[in-house]
């Protein structure tokens, strides 16, 4: 995936219900300072109890749309959520 592909955030996507079970697993752990924003399929359907064709969807929908990322096969890494504030103020 090229540097263009992965700058480009589709800020008005509107997430659905399970594309959120998906971003909070993946934003799990951020508060405390854990390990977060990387995961396969296999953790993501034990961490949502969503079906595995549920959570490949939504995965999908979730690249297309540029808030996470494909960084190697089998791992999703989240990039951003724009319904956030940026922390630099920006």
């Amino acid at each position: 995936m090229s540097t263009v592909e992965q700058d480009m955030v589709n800020d008005r996507y509107s997430p659905t219900e399970k594309d959120e079970q998906v971003l909070d697993a993946l934003k799990k752990g951020r508060e405390s300072g854990e390990p977060w924003g990387r995961a396969n399929p296999r953790w993501l359907i034990d961490e949502t109890e969503l079906s595995k064709s549920n959570v490949e969807f939504c995965l999908r929908s979730l690249r297309d749309a540029g808030w996470i990322h494909r960084p190697a096969r089998g791992l999703y890494e989240f990039v951003t959520d724009p319904r956030e504030e940026d922390p630099s103020g920006n």
